[in-house]
């Protein structure tokens, strides 16, 4: 049974107990563009007591450069190299643990934060945010070249999705030998200021339906993203017992955390509601602790 934090003695022994806080974003410390109310004061708390500080967030629509932007924007301290993003881990896992030739190429299904973010890992693609592939009306196989040198198929969320995409991402893992099909995340919808929206999970979906067959994924609830957080973060002594991941989605930030030995924070302002934890029907999925937003922990400032 999860810990409903009340208290300023929850939260002071809450900030005893973890060193290292990873944060969702969406959700979380914002919604839409909009901050949650308290998010600011609450991260200045946790750098003033030295406590390690990362985002970590499936949105792989902007880059790790881009992403430092909008907290720019929006006042909130960030530096890049706390910020993890699923197209940042998908790149990384590319370059590193497929170790995927340089004479091989991505086709990619995605924005141009995912495309960024393969540029500064060294990675060749095609696909993404190319006006051929955005501006199709239809999609004719005896009209199309593919390339040999594709390798891979990586999806993430791309809010211009179209069937040409799909069908030459399918036809790529198809035709192209040992091509592999990857996914940035799997969720299933997309939160935003005005409310839900398909998700990256939704965008792979066509394509798992066709090849009866699923992505590797890349981004929370997967190892893979701790991975590469402890693979990048080399100047700070990661200790799994003494960090906390703080997330609004049981099945994906939550999950993310018990997976790799993490304690986990739920919050309510995002997606899951009090009805997921709460009587007969709630989720299997049990966070350690659970409190309404991450404002509350401005209790310690009293």
């Amino acid at each position: 049974m999860a810990t409903r934090l009340s208290t300023r003695e929850d939260y002071v022994s809450l900030l005893d107990k973890y060193d290292t806080w990873l944060f969702d974003c969406d959700g979380v410390l914002w919604q839409g563009d909009t901050l949650v109310e308290g998010a600011t004061e609450v991260l200045q708390l946790l750098r003033h007591h030295k406590k390690a500080v990362m985002f970590v967030t499936n949105n792989a629509t902007k880059s790790r450069k881009n992403y430092k932007k909008k907290f720019d924007t929006l006042g909130v301290e960030a530096h890049v190299d706390e910020i993890y993003g699923s197209a940042f881990a998908a790149a990384v896992y590319i370059s590193s643990v497929m170790k995927m030739p340089k004479d091989k190429k991505v086709y990619v299904i995605g924005m141009d934060g995912l495309e960024e973010e393969l540029r500064d890992e060294g990675i060749a693609y095609l696909g993404g945010t190319d006006p051929e592939d955005n501006t199709l009306a239809s999609f004719s196989l005896k009209n199309w070249t593919p390339d040999p040198t594709v390798g891979a198929v990586l999806c993430g969320l791309d809010t211009s999705i179209n069937y040409t995409k799909l069908s030459k991402a399918f036809n790529y893992l198809l035709r192209n030998e040992g091509c592999t099909f990857l996914a940035t995340n799997e969720d299933s919808t997309y939160p935003t200021a005005e409310g839900l929206l398909p998700g990256a999970g939704s965008v792979s979906a066509p394509l798992r339906y066709a090849l009866g067959k699923d992505p590797v994924a890349i981004g929370k609830p997967k190892g893979t993203m701790l991975d590469c957080i402890k693979a990048k973060w080399v100047s700070h002594d990661f200790d799994p017992k003494r960090t906390i991941m703080v997330g609004d989605r049981l099945n994906t930030d939550i999950e993310f955390g018990k997976a790799g030995g993490l304690a986990t924070l739920l919050v309510l302002t995002g997606i899951t509601k009090e009805s997921e934890i709460t009587g007969p029907n709630a989720s299997p999925t049990v966070p350690d602790y659970v409190t309404n937003s991450i404002g509350d922990l401005r209790a310690l400032l009293s």
